[in-house]
């Protein structure tokens, strides 16, 4: 089954749509990130915090998640998050350092 909403990470264009899930904190967090390029260091950030919270790297095409769409998984994943909105910008901010040391090593280059 395939579903046209499904790719293979989490897509920055799914950002806007995990506004008003939480707190102050993570609407913060969203609104900050919701319209950037996709080039820019806070939206990489916020893809990656996202790869890993909704474990996207371990998704296959014939997953329930996938069925449902990286939308739904994404949005189901910050509700079920067991933490608080500081913990979601704690480890936002984890995830801009490790972006910020991979591009100073100039890796990838």
């Amino acid at each position: 089954m395939y579903n046209s909403d499904t790719e293979l990470l989490f897509p920055p264009r799914v950002i806007p749509t995990l506004q008003n899930l939480r707190g102050e904190g993570w609407d913060e967090l969203v609104s900050r990130t919701m319209n950037l390029e996709t080039t820019e260091k806070d939206c990489m950030a916020f893809v990656l915090l996202m790869i890993r919270l909704g474990g996207c790297t371990t998704c296959t095409a014939d997953s329930f998640r996938a069925m449902r769409g990286c939308t739904q998984c994404a949005r189901q994943t910050i509700r079920r998050f067991p933490g608080s909105d500081r913990d979601l910008q704690a480890l936002f901010g984890q995830a801009r350092q490790e972006i910020d040391r991979y591009l100073e090593t100039g890796a990838g280059s």
